[in-house]
């Protein structure tokens, strides 16, 4: 008797990641020998800095081999809390209980999910956002509520959108600033309103902030700076974009004490620690503050230059309109309309592929068909050649 595979309602709906999709045809166009313009990768293009390759050498030379503990080694996790201390404003200081160490954000921010939210729970997502974010949600058999942004404001939500969006069955939001995918960054009083909002409401709060240091024109501010409460604050960060350590998979959650201990115990049951000697790597990246600071300090100055050439590359193009990255590194291009295509993005960046050999994501990924992400984690050069390619093929110029 032959077994037919049928998805499980636990995974029916779920849908490939768009942003990893893209990458994957990328690397097997560029496998086959086509000059691709790769514009669709989410990582930086750096090496891990020196020291932090060394740490972890010297980490494996001295047995970093074994299981940890499932949160994590004590000494990353006290680094984790001593540097979130550091942007802390008020309220007791952030202990290593409130800490869990997984592998990467990604893992951080689904623990999380699936620990404060279940079946009928709504989660207010402003929109567009990572598209894990909403099948995170389904995967806990909750609601993912998009909250659209309007592009006025560079498609971020206020306050007032969030409460009319709401409903006796909201149970939190998810907040990410600098944003993927627009790289819009929200003001302090912005972000101050909408945590004030939650705290009154008493909604979870999952503040994505693995862009954080990442930001120009004035910098981004972490959640834990301006909340009132942590009561109903969990942070998610990690090394993977300000470190340059996306291969290395180590994220990790602050939180109240007891929704630490409930992820600790779920990922106790899924992945158990993360890899021993990548917790060591990330000890280095945190504990020897002034070489990491000069580190990638070095490079968001050159995400700012190719930020800089990319916008002055666009402004020959006046009709090509856009968000103002203001952190992270990509450029959220409307293509509104083009070609009479019901879903714009998806068309554009199948045509600007085949046509101008420039990958980019579609914003439909994104739940913003009329859109579409580019990222300038590249060299200035090919950032610019790629833009102008965009533009051309979105102006037939």
């Amino acid at each position: 008797m032959s077994l037919t595979f049928q998805p499980s309602e636990n995974i029916a709906r779920l849908k490939e990641s768009a942003t990893l999709a893209v990458a994957a045809k990328a690397r097997a166009l560029k496998a086959a020998g086509q000059a691709i313009i790769d514009l669709g990768a989410g990582e930086p293009d750096f090496d891990t800095p020196a020291f932090i390759r060394e740490a972890a050498v010297q980490a494996l030379a001295e047995g970093a081999t074994r299981y940890t503990n499932t949160e994590g080694i004590l000494p990353l996790r006290e680094a984790i809390a001593a540097d979130a201390n550091r942007l802390q404003a008020q309220g007791t200081p952030i202990t290593p209980a409130e800490v869990v160490v997984s592998n990467g954000s990604k893992q951080s921010l689904y623990n999380a999910v699936v620990c404060c939210f279940g079946p009928g729970d709504e989660v207010l997502i402003p929109t567009p956002a990572w598209t894990s974010y909403y099948e995170m949600v389904e995967l806990a058999r909750a609601v993912s509520v998009p909250v659209f942004g309007d592009a006025a404001n560079s498609l971020k939500v206020t306050v007032a959108q969030l409460e009319a969006a709401a409903t006796p069955r909201t149970k939190g939001l998810m907040l990410c600033s600098p944003s993927n995918p627009t790289g819009a960054v929200y003001s302090p009083d912005e972000l101050s309103a909408i945590l004030a909002l939650a705290a009154a409401r008493g909604w979870w709060v999952l503040a994505d902030e693995i862009y954080l240091r990442i930001a120009y024109d004035g910098g981004a501010r972490s959640a834990l700076e301006l909340a009132t409460t942590r009561e109903n604050l969990i942070v998610i960060n990690g090394v993977a974009k300000a470190y340059a350590m996306t291969g290395w998979r180590i994220g990790w959650t602050i939180a109240p004490v007891a929704v630490s201990r409930a992820m600790t115990a779920l990922q106790s049951h899924t992945t158990s620690n993360a890899a021993a000697v990548s917790q060591y790597a990330a000890l280095a990246a945190l504990a020897r503050r002034d070489e990491a600071d000069a580190a990638v300090n070095a490079m968001v100055a050159s995400f700012r230059q190719r930020r800089d050439a990319v916008v002055r590359a666009l402004s020959a193009f006046p009709s090509v309109r856009y968000v103002h990255p203001a952190g992270a590194f990509y450029v959220y291009i409307n293509v509104e309309g083009f070609r009479g295509a019901a879903d714009p993005g998806a068309a554009f960046a199948a045509a600007v592929l085949e046509e101008q050999q420039v990958a980019v994501v579609p914003g439909g990924a994104f739940l913003t068909p009329h859109w579409i992400r580019a990222s300038y984690a590249t060299s200035e050069h090919i950032a610019v050649e790629g833009v102008t390619r965009i533009a051309r093929c979105l102006t037939g110029a």
